[in-house]
């Protein structure tokens, strides 16, 4: 019964990933560096990624993009996807790997951890992230290390415990090559991603972490170039590179307003 449904639920993951896909290189302006990551997001949330890429992220009418994903719940939809796209697949692809030697369940969490903050800091976020920034990746380091380490922890606080739970009573879901590891795994990952909601709700509400994006503000990050300035200075006391991000003239038909520079 259980291998009927998750062999249903894998062709319905198939489905969901070729269509997210399509959708976000050929009609969607969702910033670039998004894009894998809601790709990424659907390989293992499958129907659940779809479900939240049609509410949160698809444009739905030509050139609408930009007020579609405006209100702060898809703002923080964009966050937490970008979280558990780095902190998730290092978890997974630590997982596959460490399941193959048999390790103790205690150890096998230690290095899945350490793989997906590894994974999540040092290339989804610092890499991936300070060119839209203006920062060096040193300077990227330094402001992205605390907002990746809350979203880690609360994306660990809610996949960890799926894991050992499940696997605990299913011995033939610790091996990468049963169907039901990679039925947990997906159920983790959903699970994980919930719970890091709210944190990075907060955080993105207070400019600690980008939000929802789209290419046609910038053409890199989908923000206010006068706020994401301030927002660098403020919170990091660092100035933008010259050259980076934050030193190209803002798009013109994304100007900010006194509301916008005051909520910095």
């Amino acid at each position: 019964m259980w291998d009927g449904a998750l062999l249903a639920w894998f062709a319905f993951t198939a489905f969901s990933v070729v269509f997210v896909a399509y959708d976000l290189y050929v009609k969607t302006p969702e910033m670039p560096v998004m894009k894998p990551a809601w790709i990424i997001v659907t390989v293992f949330a499958g129907p659940v990624a779809l479900f939240l890429y049609l509410i949160g992220c698809r444009e739905p009418l030509p050139g609408t993009h930009e007020q579609f994903v405006a209100p702060m719940w898809k703002q923080a939809l964009g966050s937490v996807i970008h979280c558990v796209a780095g902190d998730g697949l290092g978890i997974v692809v630590a997982a596959s790997i460490t399941g193959l030697f048999g390790l103790p369940m205690g150890i096998d969490l230690v290095i899945e951890y350490a793989a997906g903050f590894s994974l999540g800091l040092f290339i989804f976020q610092a890499l991936f992230m300070k060119d839209m920034m203006g920062l060096s990746y040193g300077q990227a380091l330094r402001r992205t290390w605390l907002p990746e380490f809350l979203s880690m922890n609360s994306m660990a606080a809610g996949m960890f415990p799926t894991m050992v739970i499940l696997m605990s009573r299913d011995m033939q879901s610790m091996s990468p090559t049963s169907l039901h590891f990679w039925g947990i795994m997906s159920l983790g990952v959903v699970i994980g991603g919930l719970v890091a909601y709210p944190i990075n709700y907060w955080m993105v509400e207070r400019g600690l972490k980008h939000g929802m994006g789209t290419k046609r503000a910038l053409g890199r990050g989908g923000h206010s170039m006068a706020v994401e300035r301030a927002l660098v200075a403020e919170r990091t006391g660092e100035l933008p590179q010259p050259g980076g991000a934050l030193n190209v003239e803002p798009a013109p038909i994304i100007q900010p307003t006194d509301s916008e520079l005051a909520a910095s």
